[in-house]
Formats: C-alpha cells, structure tokens, sequence
C-alpha cells in the first residue's frame, strides 16, 4: 500500500484501519499484546461532542485521539463501561499526508498510532522516539 499516491481515489476508512492494525502488528514486545486490547476506531473526522469538548473549531486540527483510562492510572477497581479505543480520523490524515509530500501514508498512520498509544502506556517522549522513528 505504499503506492497510495498513485489511486485516483482516497483510501477509504477500511483502508486506513488496515494501515493501523499493520501498525499495531509491528510495535515492539512487550507493548504488541497490550496494545491488541485496545479498540482501533477510524472515522472521517472527530464527532462534534470530541470537537467542542477539545475546544478544537476546524476538525482538520485533529488526526487521531486517545479515548480511555491510561495504563499508568488503572486500578484493579475500574469499571471499564468501553474499552480504551484509539481514534483515527481519515481526512484530517489525508490531508497531512498531501500537505507533507515527504512521507508514505502507512508511516502517517503509524506515527498517528504510535502518538495515541502514547497515552496509553504514559510513554515519555524518549520512549516514542524509540519506537517511532518518524523524526529520522
């Protein structure tokens, strides 16, 4: 899929969700199995409700969004009413990888992923470099 450039369509939101779970597949142990609990969502753009409550006016602002309880805050006694779910928006992602010119879609997609995961396991931002390569 590295060739995306070349359709004369957008990738559609299955095709984003591919790129994520390839993504997810290709995280480091110990984070791949832990990182499979969490629910992968892609969207065209945030909902409204995450719009206001983010206090972001142009949806384009946002490419994906961390939705749970972050692994360094569980308790045991947390009631989970949703499982941790990692949005992704697709045009807003689209849109960067136009703009950029200098990177693959797949890359994008992980990198979105791997920010979000982020917040999942509280990782620092020496701990995202390690994994994601993206500023090299």
């Amino acid at each position: 899929m590295t060739e995306l450039r070349v359709l004369t369509t957008p990738p559609s939101l299955d095709e984003i969700a591919a790129l994520a779970h390839e993504a997810r597949e290709a995280l480091p142990e110990p984070f791949r199995g832990p990182a499979l609990a969490v629910a992968i969502r892609v969207e065209d753009f945030a909902p409204e409700d995450i719009l206001a409550e983010m206090e972001i006016d142009d949806p384009f602002e946002l490419t994906g969004l961390y939705d749970g309880i972050p692994l360094t805050e569980k308790s045991v006694m947390d009631q989970p009413d949703r499982p941790d779910t990692i949005w992704l928006f697709r045009r807003p992602i689209l849109d960067e990888w136009v703009e950029r010119e200098d990177v693959d879609l797949p890359a994008l997609v992980a990198h979105v992923l791997v920010h979000e995961f982020a917040h999942h396991f509280g990782w620092s931002d020496d701990d995202i470099a390690a994994i994601d390569r993206w500023w090299e």
